[in-house]
């Protein structure tokens, strides 16, 4: 993976591809289907079409079973698996992989591939293994990213700036389908230190048949806190096959809020004690270094609004800077950049946006995650969901939380402050647990209408305490209190109460009512009512 810094400089890594143990709940189903032209972004590379499918089944006593395959024009391959969820002891999955491969020289092969996943959090030590994994390739064993590449060895290269105007080349990555895939092993950990910060350590190393070369990688990291400054100290290593050398890189972050710059005391409603400033700079093993400084965070009440300003140095590239806005709207986000270096000035844009279709109709959103929130609060227009920047309901009271949490209880909370004086919420809480890839619902029981203390009397004695009232269009109930006095929401303009506080028709009477328009626009409207025997 290569990061192409705002200042102009690239920070390489090979970075392990992580993935949990696959598992799915009993009598749950999944499947995915796939077709299209594989799309690598590297020069050496075709465009393959292809077609995969997946099928994940949840089975009894916690196994997951799971199985897939992926077809070219000169490649197959088919995998069949299985987990389980070991409670205390974590998750495991293994799974085997047959592939057909006919790569660049017209050479055919076949192998098999068996791969191993772990995962574990010891919480009562703060440590967490994401990810402890292990495969093992037999000699014909090939991917379809290895069948893409046109030729059998070469370079990817990329091009740095050396002096003002000239260009030179740089090795990006390299390839050499005889030396095929042999065993990879990755692993994920971090160790919590409670006050102290946290540590991390991620590494993977790939060897490869008819080489003793390998891939390795791994990085060292540390990470803190202190009177909300927060910062981070890392170190890297890289080592690829057909590449010289050692890639070094050690590398520092600080993020400081403006409330300790000024001395404030921290208000999160305040825009300036929502701004940072950071910094951070690093060096590589070929003497080779870089910072960037700015400053960045969030305008309107909303905090939907993001913002930042960098100004960086590379011993590369020079000089450089950028500049950037972020707006997070209910139907979509809005984003408008600057930036410049020694040779170029790019002005940059991007709308993004999603739509959910389900039962009720049509809902637009911000862009969608792999797993999402449907929420559904009929008639409660404009409402604010709680943690969730820029997400509100539409007119008709729906709305997406996207990027759910899966297999974890999900909190999904109407703002009851950004609620208007006609809308009201039995519960403004829900929680939801997702599965992976799903959409699911969070249901909300509004009431629409005027929110009213009611002062049922009848004659000149109030209704009796603890009395059962009933609105009899809207079905709103409630219950009186002393002196009669009844708080009702989501009244229409316009109805019956129905006010029952034993059995038979002389334990029961009717209050007919009639309020002006602008009782929607009022917190509380205060109404009295006679309320008298309905009529035989």
């Amino acid at each position: 993976m290569t990061v192409d810094e705002k200042d102009g400089s690239q920070q390489r890594y090979t970075v392990p591809y992580s993935t949990v143990p696959l598992l799915q709940r009993e009598g749950r189903m999944k499947f995915d289907l796939v077709a299209g032209d594989f799309r690598s972004g590297n020069s050496q590379q075709s465009s393959p079409f292809f077609f995969q499918g997946t099928l994940i089944a949840g089975l009894p006593e916690g196994y997951t079973a799971y199985g897939g395959t992926q077809l070219a024009s000169r490649y197959s391959s088919v995998v069949l698996g299985a987990g389980r969820n070991l409670g205390d002891w974590g998750a495991v999955s293994v799974d085997v992989t047959h592939a057909r491969s006919q790569l660049a020289d017209d050479s055919t092969h076949q192998g098999q591939s068996l791969r191993f996943l772990y995962a574990k959090s010891l919480n009562n030590y703060g440590t967490n293994f994401q990810l402890l994994g292990y495969r093992y390739s037999t000699r014909g064993f090939y991917t379809l990213d290895d069948v893409a590449y046109r030729s059998m060895e070469g370079y990817e290269y990329e091009y740095d700036s050396e002096g003002k105007r000239h260009k030179v080349p740089v090795v990006q990555s390299y390839h050499n389908l005889n030396y095929s895939k042999k065993g990879r092993f990755q692993v994920n950990i971090s160790q919590n230190l409670g006050d102290y910060g946290s540590l991390y350590i991620s590494g993977s190393q790939q060897t490869y048949w008819n080489t003793s070369d390998a891939n390795t990688w791994y990085q060292l990291g540390y990470a803190s806190g202190w009177q909300g400054i927060s910062y981070s100290l890392s170190w890297s290593w890289n080592e690829s096959v057909g590449i010289s050398g050692t890639d070094r890189i050690l590398a520092f972050n600080m993020s400081v809020p403006f409330s300790v710059l000024t001395g404030r005391r921290y208000s999160r409603d305040n825009a300036l004690d929502r701004t940072y400033a950071t910094f951070n700079a690093n060096r590589n093993s070929n003497g080779q270094n870089s910072w960037q400084t700015g400053i960045g965070g969030t305008l309107l009440d909303g905090r939907n609004l993001s913002y930042s300003v960098n100004q960086g140095h590379s011993s590369t590239n020079g000089y450089s800077g950028s500049a950037s806005a972020n707006w997070q709207a209910a139907y979509g986000t809005l984003g408008v950049g600057y930036n410049y270096d020694r040779d170029q000035h790019d002005y940059n844009w991007q709308l993004s946006g999603g739509a959910v279709g389900h039962a009720d109709g049509i809902t637009l959103s911000q862009p969608l995650g792999d797993t999402n929130v449907l929420i559904k609060a009929p008639g409660a227009e404009g409402v604010h969901i709680e943690n969730q920047t820029g997400v509100q309901t539409d007119w008709r009271g729906y709305a997406v939380m996207p990027y759910a949490t899966v297999y974890r209880y999900n909190r999904v909370a109407l703002d009851t402050n950004s609620m208007d004086n006609h809308t009201d919420v039995e519960n403004n809480v829900s929680s939801v647990v997702p599965t992976q890839g799903a959409l699911v619902r969070a249901a909300f029981d509004t009431r629409i209408g005027v929110r009213a203390i009611v002062t049922a009397k009848q004659g000149d004695r109030p209704v009796p305490f603890g009395s059962i009232v009933r609105e009899t269009a809207s079905g709103v109930t409630s219950m009186a209190g002393e002196d009669g006095q009844i708080y009702l929401s989501g009244l229409p303009l316009k109805g019956e109460l129905l006010i029952q506080w034993g059995e038979g028709a002389n334990a029961r009477c009717v209050a007919h009512y009639s309020l002006p328009e602008e009782s929607l626009k009022q917190a509380v409207t205060l109404l009295n009512a006679t309320c008298k025997r309905p009529s035989s």
